[in-house]
């Protein structure tokens, strides 16, 4: 069978116990792996004519189809099979501080189209909202697409979210955000599935989506105005009991006991190690800065303050990120987000004190690394999480069940 959690952001993990549906057969191609009907069969235990029109009704439906063949034993080559590009297609959706980006993906999570929009999440979901629906019907016009070939649309917000419910949690940077139905609201405009997640989230699931496939523990961790992790272990997006696995910038650390950090507390990561934290000392110092964006620019520029600033940065995230990789063991971080343009000079510290104080097995195999997909990341992970809960085995079970009836439950 397929090992296949309720989980939308999940991935499938095959083995060869038998299988017994036709969406059973798609979810063994997810891996991206092209096999033969004859592999096919010998993985899920079915007869080759059963998986031959298994696999003619897939191809039916656009989702799978030939892809090349394998190389030749002696007689006819075979045909291999892989899941396809088609008419179908998601929507992802980046909602950040001070933008909106836009893409519409196929059903491989290849991007066809984006686009960038610049306006403030301070203005409210509704003004927000309302220029995401305009906006994607504007792509989906504009790629010649049919909305009744939209399968469902990804979210990505910069606060907490409920996951269950897709209503953001008590958001600090979202005024007027709080509990608000976004999926809702979106589907009284375009009625398909919405699917909402804090930004972090997704672009931990867009980066091992385009940078690391083949890794099942993986840390990604945003540096920007504020700081944050997505967890991936076990090849599944953690959220914990509440959705708030991964908040490491409200983690404490000593070097900052005095300082003061916007939820209340002290001596948060947060408080000392964020852009927003890093531009408030070197003003403090007598250079000025406001935001990421400034303390990038003069690390790039040489200043030498700016370059110790965010070098110190980098030891304080390596010190919460030591107990992260004592408690999950990933064997990648990725150093994402605004700060992560500050380069070497961020990871150099990160590196130099999880080196020095974690177990020596546990960075054995570890890759401390730069994000791969930068500003892609949570578009990306948008269309992903939009993509894993369409191309489920009870979605795939409910398509067929639409497509032209009798010819395609005989084959089930």
């Amino acid at each position: 069978m397929v090992d296949v959690s309720a989980n939308a952001d999940a991935r499938p993990h095959v083995n060869a116990l038998g299988s017994t549906a036709m969406s059973d057969l798609f979810q063994i191609l997810r891996d991206g792996q092209p096999r033969t009907r004859s592999e096919l069969a010998s993985i899920t235990g079915l007869a080759r004519t059963t998986v031959a029109m298994r696999i003619d009704a897939l191809t039916d439906l656009g989702l799978v189809g030939p892809v090349g063949e394998a190389a030749s034993t002696g007689g006819r080559p075979s045909s291999l099979f892989a899941i396809t590009a088609s008419e179908r297609f998601v929507v992802g959706v980046d909602i950040g501080a001070s933008h909106i980006r836009v893409a519409l993906a196929d059903i491989t999570g290849r991007i066809i189209e984006e686009t960038n929009t610049v306006i403030a999440v301070a203005e409210g979901p509704r003004v927000v909202l309302d220029a995401v629906i305009a906006t994607t019907r504007e792509l989906i016009e504009h790629t010649g697409r049919r909305t009744g070939d939209l399968l469902a649309i990804g979210v990505g917000v910069p606060g907490p979210v409920e996951f269950s419910t897709g209503r953001p949690i008590n958001p600090p940077i979202m005024p007027g955000w709080d509990r608000f139905d976004i999926a809702g609201w979106i589907r009284q405009e375009i009625d398909v599935p919405v699917l909402v997640d804090n930004d972090v989230n997704i672009m931990a699931l867009g980066e091992r989506e385009r940078a690391w496939p083949d890794t099942d523990h993986l840390l990604f961790v945003k540096i920007a105005t504020g700081i944050g992790a997505g967890v991936i272990s076990g090849g599944f997006l953690q959220r914990g009991a509440q959705g708030t696995a991964g908040d490491i910038g409200h983690v404490y650390v000593s070097r900052g006991a005095e300082i003061a950090c916007n939820c209340g507390n002290f001596g948060c990561l947060e408080a000392l190690a964020s852009g927003s934290a890093i531009a408030r000392a070197l003003t403090a110092a007598g250079i000025p800065a406001t935001n990421s964006r400034d303390v990038v620019d003069l690390v790039k520029n040489g200043n030498v303050n700016a370059i110790q600033a965010v070098r110190q940065a980098g030891r304080d995230i390596g010190e919460v990120l030591t107990t992260c990789l004592s408690l999950m063991n990933p064997s990648v971080i990725v150093l994402g987000g605004s700060m992560a343009e500050a380069g070497e000079h961020l990871i150099a510290g990160v590196r130099e004190v999880v080196y020095r104080r974690s177990m020596p097995l546990a960075t054995e195999s570890l890759h401390i690394t730069l994000s791969q997909t930068g500003a892609d990341a949570a578009v990306l992970g948008a269309s992903m999480l939009a993509i894993h809960h369409s191309l489920s085995p009870a979605n795939i079970e409910a398509m067929i069940a639409q497509s032209a009836g009798g010819a395609l439950r005989a084959v089930k």
